[in-house]
């Protein structure tokens, strides 16, 4: 069992910078493609960023250029860095494990999800 537990959301201007971490559970977190999305209330989760254990990285056409995904393997966490944010950012972030890398930009490929953090941004 994989326990993820995110943090670093708030509040924030349009333009600004958030950065948002996952901390894991587990001895094989190196292992993981660990995967951030999005589901704002009424929609289903929209796929953010991922990384693989090889630290590839993919991110969704809306976020490209503006978002970064990177992971520190020795503190079992990952981390999503936010630049200049968007009221439409505007929803709850959710940290996400597979163990077993299958396909990074589905969420159905994925077995452990976090409890989320808001992220709001004003205009």
């Amino acid at each position: 069992q994989v326990q993820l537990v995110e943090s670093g959301g708030g509040l924030v201007q349009a333009g600004g910078s958030l950065r948002l971490s996952c901390a894991a559970s587990g001895r094989t977190f190196s292992s993981y493609v660990m995967g951030w999305f999005r589901q704002a209330p009424g929609r289903g989760r929209e796929f953010v960023a991922a990384i693989t254990r090889t630290s590839s990285t993919y991110y969704a056409d809306s976020v490209k250029g503006r978002f970064s995904i990177s992971r520190d393997n020795a503190k079992n966490t990952v981390y999503l860095q936010m630049n200049s944010l968007k009221p439409e950012d505007t929803t709850v972030y959710y940290c996400t494990a597979d163990p077993f890398d299958r396909r990074p930009r589905l969420e159905n490929a994925y077995n452990y999800w976090g409890q989320g953090t808001q992220v709001t941004v004003s205009s």
